[in-house]
């Protein structure tokens, strides 16, 4: 399908799936109200699933009850979609946050996994001022092919998942903590800095961006296992 002009300004990058494996996305936010609700309505009535982030919950409470009840809403991680990809039969994400005040950045990269068809798994408040709780969940990360962690203040929780397993991680600082937690700026430049080799450092509460990171992986693992089936 070719690109198209929505009335709302919205170019469709409709080949994205086939070019890179990962289909277009809605970002909301920033987007007049009512070019958001025409959006919705049009993306109910196409048989193509579609993604919309930064979703405020307020925007979504706006559109007729009939076109909500069209789609899948998370107020917490503020994403939509009418119904997601079919699953992917090989690989699986962790995702895991320092705690819970990092929620809704955790759940939009959560979320976006399971639209995407991505068996995902969601550990919550393992943050660093409680070692025991993130070495508990030890077997759960080494289970997993890509892991994703999400975390603010000090951030420290990046540097000693990528210390502890060789599974790929992709850090998302969140804007998350007093004064000098600079609104993320400052889990960002720790995770830049992280001793971990190896850290894929994603933008400040971008967690559709990390679950497009290891979306990617996941889908390398797919395409492999379809290549070569039944390989050991």
């Amino acid at each position: 399908m070719t690109n198209q002009t929505t009335n709302y300004g919205v170019l469709f990058d409709h080949g994205r799936h086939a070019r890179i494996g990962l289909p277009e996305a809605v970002f909301c936010q920033g987007k007049p109200r009512e070019a958001v609700l025409g959006l919705l309505r049009d993306r109910a009535a196409d048989a193509a699933p579609v993604l919309f982030t930064r979703l405020a919950p307020e925007v979504f409470a706006a559109a007729p009850e009939d076109l909500r009840a069209r789609y899948n809403y998370h107020p917490l991680s503020r994403t939509a979609f009418t119904r997601p990809l079919p699953p992917k039969p090989h690989g699986r994400v962790a995702l895991v946050s320092a705690g819970t005040a990092d929620g809704s950045v955790l759940w939009e990269a959560a979320r976006t996994l399971e639209y995407l068809g991505i068996t995902r798994l969601v550990i919550e408040d393992n943050g660093v001022a409680g070692l025991w709780r993130i070495t508990a969940s030890l077997p759960d990360l080494a289970a997993a092919d890509a892991i994703i962690v999400t975390a603010g203040l000090d951030a420290a929780l990046a540097s000693v998942v990528g210390g502890l397993t060789p599974r790929p991680v992709f850090a998302v600082p969140t804007s998350v903590g007093y004064g000098m937690a600079r609104h993320g700026q400052t889990a960002l430049a720790a995770m830049l800095v992280s001793c971990a080799p190896g850290v894929g450092v994603m933008n400040i509460d971008n967690g559709y961006g990390a679950a497009c990171a290891a979306a990617r992986i996941i889908n390398l693992l797919n395409d492999k296992e379809s290549s070569c089936p039944g390989k050991p």
